[in-house]
């Protein structure tokens, strides 16, 4: 398929050596040459400048949305309008505005959108669904994910001020930028009912967006949790725990390993001088796992939506509804009111 990708940055090189490695190589780069990583790799593509012309003029099948998130839709909605496929870099946009635009400009051209929530594809994530599915932890009672990563250390090669995580009219800070846990949240239990969050600028680094933020979720099914994102933590950590009744899942995303505790044989909420002991289980992700393959069976997920031979698993509804909670944790940090998102 032909391939247009528009910005050329940390995640735009990544989904361009996708899919060079899955023998995709016609591929257009639309720049607007704001980059900061060197152009090496670059070199022997066509480079377009104005986006209109490069649609007309290329006719790509496909285009790979990677520029700054408060610019996505600049570009989402003239490649839907061409009737290309789509892979929309999460989040979304940086508000829900325009974002209907999107949606009836690709409905109305047969365009299909594939969000770039890449931990849909995460092979043990996908066995905890499996096995809420199948009940085996009963009902679900609380959830927590937490992720801290330290900003300065995600790009070495750039001044992380300068990066358009660290930027609030660029679409940046942690709750938009380490968006991920609100996605996976919802495709793991349902939808979310309610929201509320405390978040700031509260660390020593220079940036102007939130670095730390708590949120509260109550979801749809009565289940109550929480998630917390921030740009300081030294080291990193991504964890997610969730509890039901009939035992608890607990997630380590620097192994990839889940873990599941079944508490006890007896039935919940009854007493024993000596209740049985936990029975655990192990799931491993696929030996030699690694980061790269989450976003490898991304690109190849999206080259079949590309060739009509399969539809989105994370859709462009799927990606306004966590905009719809960044929104809402902004909300309930303003007013300091629990947001309802079902009204």
């Amino acid at each position: 398929m032909k391939t247009l990708i528009a910005g050329l940055g940390s995640i735009g090189r990544r989904h361009m050596r996708n899919l060079i490695a899955l023998g995709e190589k016609d591929i257009i780069l639309f720049r607007t040459r704001k980059a900061t990583m060197p152009d090496d790799e670059l070199d022997g593509y066509p480079v377009e400048t104005d986006l209109i012309e490069a649609l007309a003029k290329h006719k790509p099948d496909a285009v790979i949305v990677a520029n700054p998130t408060a610019l996505h839709l600049d570009v989402a909605i003239p490649a839907a309008e061409a009737g290309c496929s789509i892979l929309l870099e999460k989040p979304v946009s940086n508000s829900l505005e325009k974002l209907d635009v999107l949606q009836e400009t690709a409905e109305k051209n047969g365009s299909k959108i594939l969000v770039g929530f890449q931990f849909r594809y995460h092979p043990t994530l996908n066995k905890a669904r499996e096995l809420i599915r199948q009940n085996v932890l009963g009902k679900i009672l609380t959830v927590h994910a937490h992720w801290g990563e330290y900003l300065p250390q995600w790009h070495p090669w750039e001044d992380y001020r300068r990066s358009y995580a660290a930027r609030a009219d660029m679409g940046g800070g942690v709750v938009a930028t380490l968006t991920h846990p609100l996605d996976y949240l919802r495709f793991l239990l349902g939808e979310v009912g309610s929201v509320w969050s405390f978040n700031g600028h509260i660390s020593p680094l220079e940036i102007n967006a939130e670095d730390v933020a708590e949120i509260g979720l109550k979801f749809a099914n009565d289940a109550i949790g929480s998630v917390h994102v921030n740009y300081v933590q030294r080291p990193p950590k991504h964890t997610l725990e969730l509890v039901g009744t009939n035992g608890t899942l607990i997630w380590n995303n620097a192994d990839g390993i889940l873990s599941f505790e079944n508490a006890s044989a007896a039935p919940f909420g009854s007493y024993s001088d000596s209740p049985p002991a936990p029975v655990s289980q192990t799931f491993s992700p696929p030996e030699g796992f690694e980061r790269n393959q989450l976003f490898l069976a991304q690109t190849r997920h999206f080259i079949d939506v590309t060739n009509r031979i399969a539809n989105p698993v994370c859709t462009l509804d799927d990606g306004i509804r966590a905009q719809k909670i960044v929104d809402a944790v902004y909300t309930s940090n303003k007013t300091r009111a629990v947001v309802d998102l079902e009204s």
